[in-house]
C-alpha cells in the first residue's frame, strides 16, 4: 500500500495593518477630495490666502495712465477673494515708499462691509463709498483716492494692501493713516498685498 500526501499552498493574506493602512490612506485621499470640491463651489481659495487682484493692471506691471495725475486720476477696479472667517470689515491703504519726502498715501479706505469681495472703478472722493465703506484723507490732501504722480525719473513703487478687520472701526472723519493704523491695530485677521509702478 502506498501512501501518498498532497500539500496545497494556502493564498497568502495581507497582514490585518497593511489593510487598514490602505483603507486609512483611501479615507484620507477621498476626504481632501471632499474638501477641494467644496472650495471650489464655494468660490473660495483652500490655501485660505487673502488675494487682491486689478483688471487695470498685472502685480509688479505698470499702471496705466488713466489712474494717475497724468490722466484722468480715477481709482482702478480691485477685486478680492473670500477673506478669514469672523472678517467685520476690509480696510485698503495705497502708498508710494519712493517718494522723497517718505511713505505718501494715495488712498485711505475703511469699514468695507465684510460681504464686499471688490471696489469698482472710478470711486468718487468723499467720506462714503456707496454699498457702505469710507474713504480717508491723503497727502495731497483730498478725501478719497489720489493717484500715482512721481516726479520726473526712475519710477516708484505703489502699493494697494487690503486688510481683513475682525472688527468695525469707530473712527471720526478727516481720517489719517496713523488713525487707520491704530485702529487697526489688533483686528488684523488677514492682508492681500498689490504692488504696481509707474513713472514719468
Amino acid at each position: 500500500m502506498s501512501l501518498c500526501i498532497e500539500f496545497r499552498t494556502l493564498p497568502r493574506r495581507a497582514p490585518p495593518c497593511s489593510r487598514n493602512s490602505g483603507a486609512i490612506a483611501g479615507l484620507t485621499v477621498a476626504l481632501a477630495l471632499v474638501i477641494l470640491a467644496a472650495s471650489v463651489l464655494a468660490g473660495t481659495d483652500p490655501s485660505g490666502k487673502l488675494e487682491l487682484k486689478s483688471t487695470a493692471f498685472r502685480a509688479g506691471g505698470t499702471i496705466p495712465a488713466q489712474f494717475t495725475c497724468s490722466g484722468g486720476n480715477t481709482s482702478p477696479a480691485l477685486t478680492w477673494n473670500d477673506p478669514p472667517a469672523r472678517t467685520q470689515s476690509f480696510a485698503l491703504i495705497v502708498d508710494d515708499p519712493d517718494a522723497p519726502a517718505g511713505t505718501w498715501v494715495h488712498w485711505l479706505v475703511y469699514n468695507l462691509p465684510a460681504s464686499a469681495r471688490k471696489l469698482p472703478e472710478r470711486v468718487p472722493q468723499g467720506d462714503s463709498i456707496a454699498g457702505g465703506g469710507n474713504q480717508g484723507e491723503n497727502d495731497f490732501p483730498q478725501t478719497g483716492y489720489g493717484g500715482p504722480c512721481p516726479p520726473p525719473g526712475r519710477p516708484h513703487r505703489y502699493f494697494f494692501r487690503l486688510y481683513a478687520l475682525d472688527a468695525v472701526l469707530q473712527l471720526r472723519a478727516p481720517v489719517h493713516r496713523a488713525d487707520l493704523d491704530s485702529a487697526m491695530k489688533g483686528h488684523v485677521l488677514g492682508q492681500a498685498e498689490l504692488m504696481a509702478r509707474f513713472g514719468r
